[in-house]
């Protein structure tokens, strides 16, 4: 089956049904292929207590994963150019669903981290870069920005969806070990039922077939010269500022996490509610608040380093209002707001922490290698910032522990602060420069 194409003589207005279904099922596998991996987004207080795991533990598979995932990322991109996506995206998909069945039969901590590995392998390694391919090839130049902006909002979407109705069936099946089970076990059919219509559905487009091959030489020769393209990259300044901004923003992300539990421990919270809470806490604000974020950067704040800078200044005093309130059921609605005002701050910056790029003035020609580079910087706290945050809980039971993890994100806020003031700085000097 091949796309449908434009006649000569017929309008060009017309709908390629073909190509929008295929992007849909896309959309569907970028929602669902991270489910499993983060299942401690709506579930974190079940994983604790079905597989009975303590903050530590889920910190250390969180960690495994994000190491994985890291150091596989690259090779997926190997594999998405040299075989078909058609091929790798069902079976990173498929294995998943997989793994998430074994999941839900609640094996040692052992036997997690085993699986959470893999959980990378299938979902970093086989299906994002690939997918990312597979998007990239449904258009042409002309709607590259559209098909990636409506992927990010479709993923959201999903995630957002998909995640309520696990949600719905582990309250349907009474909130406990059962319900959890079988919501793990949903997650991974989904993936199955996608992977299996991706692998009907997704064709490989005969103009990009005809047109790869003009691609190769291109690319062989920047291979040749990638130390090189790595060395003059790494050796501007203003590089590492947006590296170590985006880290900042990163490290203080991971820990939106521990609002779940904390609300469930210290506030009462029903383990239901704090699920529905988990879901908007991570999903629904990712939808809003990038859009925000660009909205106050671009015209309020007049410059995304400029708003990194506040928005890290604003969390403080939330942070301020987060340990004074009273730890008892009669402030939980108070907690919900301050938290979730937390989170949608934090994702404001993580919708615009990767525009200062052009703020500081990164050349075009090295960018790509340049946004490897950030990527490998300012992801890197997913490596090792849940085990921190997990391990300072296990240690301190109770409101306490929470309250030091709250004071250890005050802390990198005003850090990020300082940090993205050279950003800024940065960012001006090329004003400056370009001016003269």
């Amino acid at each position: 089956m091949t796309t449908l194409t434009q006649t000569p003589g017929k309008s060009t207005n017309r709908v390629d049904w073909s190509k929008w279904i295929r992007f849909a099922l896309l959309v569907m596998a970028g929602g669902t292929i991270y489910k499993l991996a983060n299942l401690k987004d709506a579930f974190y207080v079940p994983m604790q207590e079905a597989m009975g795991l303590s903050h530590t533990e889920i910190g250390t598979l969180l960690s495994v994963n994000s190491m994985v995932a890291t150091a596989l990322f690259i090779v997926g991109g190997y594999l998405a150019d040299r075989f078909s996506t058609r091929i790798l995206i069902p079976l990173g998909l498929v294995g998943t669903g997989a793994l998430g069945l074994f999941l839900s039969t609640f094996p040692g901590f052992s036997t997690l981290l085993l699986l959470f590995a893999l959980l990378a392998v299938c979902s970093d390694c086989l299906v994002w870069p690939a997918l990312l391919k597979s998007i990239r090839q449904l258009g042409g130049s002309k709607e590259q920005g559209r098909l990636f902006g409506l992927l990010e909002g479709g993923r959201g979407v999903v995630d957002t969806a998909v995640a309520f109705s696990a949600l719905g069936i582990f309250v349907l099946l009474g909130s406990g070990t059962g319900g959890f089970r079988a919501a793990i076990a949903f997650y991974a059919i989904i993936d199955v039922v996608v992977g299996v219509l991706l692998f009907l559905l997704l064709r490989s487009q005969p103009s990009n077939q005809t047109s790869e091959p003009a691609r190769e030489q291109p690319v062989a020769k920047k291979q040749k010269a990638g130390l090189g393209e790595i060395w003059r990259a790494a050796k501007q300044p203003q590089l590492w500022w947006v590296s170590f901004t985006v880290f900042m923003v990163y490290v203080v992300y991971c820990g939106l996490t521990y609002f779940i539990p904390y609300l469930t421990y210290v506030y009462g919270l029903p383990v239901a509610l704090v699920g529905a809470y988990g879901i908007i806490n991570q999903y629904g604000l990712k939808i809003i608040g990038g859009p925000i974020g660009g909205v106050l950067a671009d015209k309020v704040v007049k410059g995304a380093s400029r708003y990194i800078r506040l928005a890290f200044l604003c969390l403080i005093p939330v942070v301020a209002v987060l340990l004074i309130l009273p730890a008892d059921p009669g402030s939980q609605i108070p907690a919900m707001i301050v938290t979730l005002l937390f989170s949608l701050i934090v994702f404001t910056m993580r919708g615009v922490f990767w525009a200062p790029m052009d703020e500081v003035g990164i050349p075009e020609e090295t960018s790509g290698t340049a946004f490897g580079i950030a990527c490998l910087v300012g992801y890197a706290p997913g490596m090792f910032a849940f085990i921190v945050y997990g391990t300072i809980l296990d240690a301190n039971p109770g409101a306490g522990g929470y309250h030091i993890v709250f004071l250890v994100l005050a802390v990198l806020a005003l850090v990020g602060a300082a940090v993205s003031s050279g950003l800024v700085r940065a960012a001006r000097a090329r004003r400056a420069a370009a001016e003269v």
